[in-house]
């Protein structure tokens, strides 16, 4: 009797110790900072917490929203975020700016192929190519990414000398409506959804973005710490396992993903932020240089003239490595990245 309670009493133990040991395996936090709020582009991030995809990979992912990329860059860098998404030219200056910190974050899959970042006027400024804005007014906030990008464009296209007006975020496409600037700088699926926003019709904004003319930076990527990627790698395999599973589907249906958007801030604009997303799909993840080089992939050539690009316009401390900022072992095998519609 006794013999026989002690082994139920052992076995009992084993299946808690298991449980328990199941459990923790189960439930790696990862605190993942966005680059910006919670609008259409961020359902690539919340569609595989609300599907679970990202527990069922034994991850327990918290997404918070984000004031920009510099800001995204930082908390990884500080040890506060564990993993975040911000603009490649971010992760870059911040390398060349701090080579003695000791826990630069590193680029560790490509999500937007190319940069978001366009010049954008209203046709009555008679701006309708980039030779146009020499001499004119732009404005953008001083940390915008396409601002900051500006003389790589600039050197592109033989621009002229222009001169720079400074805003808050809230107040650019407001000040372009109202004639105080020529131009703005800024994301295209964000600058010119807010443009409309504001009154301006779609056909009255000439878009120029930077992809169109000569200048193929690369756009936001998934930055993981030092930290992470030193103690717990199988967690960013698994995250980007994960996250590459949900993007599939938020980009064969857009619509559905906004939902996730919905939940976590209940005042979004559904059908606005359904097609801020999905112009962001075609102009940056699904475009043809995405489609060419693979969904979540970089050419080392084109991730060397960039950092060459990034460290004259930028004007960094040093020049920037582009081995030092790009990990790409951790992505999912080439069929499980093959997630993006042929057009």
């Amino acid at each position: 009797m006794k013999k026989r309670l002690f082994m139920q009493t052992a076995a009992a133990l084993a299946l808690i110790g298991s449980t328990s040991l199941a459990q923790a395996q189960a439930t790696t936090p990862i605190k993942f900072q966005l680059d910006w709020r919670f609008e259409g582009p961020a359902a690539l991030f919340l569609q595989p917490v609300a599907k679970g995809y990202f527990k069922a990979a034994g991850l327990d992912v918290a997404v918070d929203a984000g004031n920009g990329s510099g800001g995204a860059v930082q908390r990884v860098a500080s040890g506060t975020y564990d993993m975040g998404f911000a603009d490649l030219a971010a992760v870059m200056e911040f390398h060349a700016n701090n080579p003695d910190a000791q826990n630069k974050p590193v680029a560790v899959m490509m999500v937007y192929n190319n940069t978001p970042a366009s010049v954008m006027a209203l046709k009555k400024s008679g701006i309708t190519k980039p030779a146009d804005l020499a001499g004119k007014k732009l404005g953008a906030p001083v940390f915008d990414a396409g601002r900051r990008a500006f003389p790589i464009f600039q050197k592109a296209n033989g621009i002229g000398a222009v001169t720079w007006t400074a805003m808050d975020p809230p107040l650019r496409e407001t000040m372009l409506v109202r004639g105080d600037v020529d131009a703005i700088t800024g994301f295209t699926f964000t600058s010119l959804l807010n443009l409309e926003a504001r009154g301006a019709k779609a056909a009255d904004v000439v878009v120029l973005p930077y992809a169109d003319f000569g200048v193929k930076l690369y756009g936001n990527v998934i930055i993981a710490s030092p930290k992470l990627i030193k103690e717990n790698p199988a967690a960013i395999k698994a995250f980007l396992s994960a996250f590459t599973k949900g993007a599939k589907e938020v980009i064969a249906n857009p619509a559905a993903a906004i939902e996730h958007v919905k939940a976590r801030d209940g005042i979004v604009n559904v059908p606005l932020e359904t097609r801020r997303l999905q112009l962001a799909i075609d102009t940056v993840i699904n475009s043809p240089d995405a489609r060419a080089e693979g969904f979540g992939q970089a050419k080392p050539g084109r991730l060397s003239l960039m950092a060459s690009q990034v460290s004259d316009a930028f004007n960094t401390k040093t020049r920037v490595n582009a081995d030092d900022v790009w990990n790409p072992s951790f992505l999912p095998p080439a069929a499980e990245l093959n997630i993006l519609p042929k057009k």
